[in-house]
């Protein structure tokens, strides 16, 4: 199957249209989020994982804007649409969302996924507030994914500077 990676990056709007569709032919959204700035290993593999867990998987990425933000002004070190891009190309992936805020309750709620995925150094307890809400809201079932020993964009770009 070859698709376009570019037409599975989308609006909120083209997302939500999106997954309406799913939901009619009965069919499972997992979502993630995250900055995604270097992919390495560590992300492909969490995402493959993440694809098992239902029938499509929307990413809902920071813009360059929020991981600023979220990092401090040194990152994104890829810019927004090609990290979307990337994230696309991946087989595992079945949509891209950008979004301009270091939180992504608002786009939680308007996709209402069924499962909700996040890496392993979060726990419902550390789940922020507003997302967690809005994830009690949809009655998304919510996943922990543990990282890959040893894969960090941190370290990633700290050995790089070496």
């Amino acid at each position: 199957m070859n698709r376009d990676p570019q037409k599975l990056v989308m609006t909120l709007e083209q997302a939500r249209e999106w997954r309406e569709k799913l939901r009619a032919r009965g069919r499972k959204l997992a979502v993630t989020n995250g900055c995604f700035d270097i992919l390495h290993r560590g992300h492909a593999q969490y995402l493959y994982e993440s694809r098992g867990l239902a029938d499509a998987l929307l990413i809902l990425m920071n813009s360059d804007r929020a991981v600023q933000a979220l990092k401090g002004p040194s990152r994104p070190v890829v810019p927004e649409e090609h990290r979307a891009y990337m994230l696309a190309a991946l087989e595992s992936v079945d949509a891209v969302v950008i979004f301009d805020s270091p939180r992504c309750d608002r786009e939680l709620l308007a996709v209402s996924p069924d499962i909700y995925v996040k890496g392993g150094d979060y726990t419902l307890d550390s789940l922020d507030p507003s997302e967690h809400a809005a994830l009690d809201h949809c009655g998304a079932q919510i996943v922990f994914k543990p990282f890959v020993d040893g894969f960090s964009t941190s370290n990633l770009i700290a050995k790089i500077k070496q």
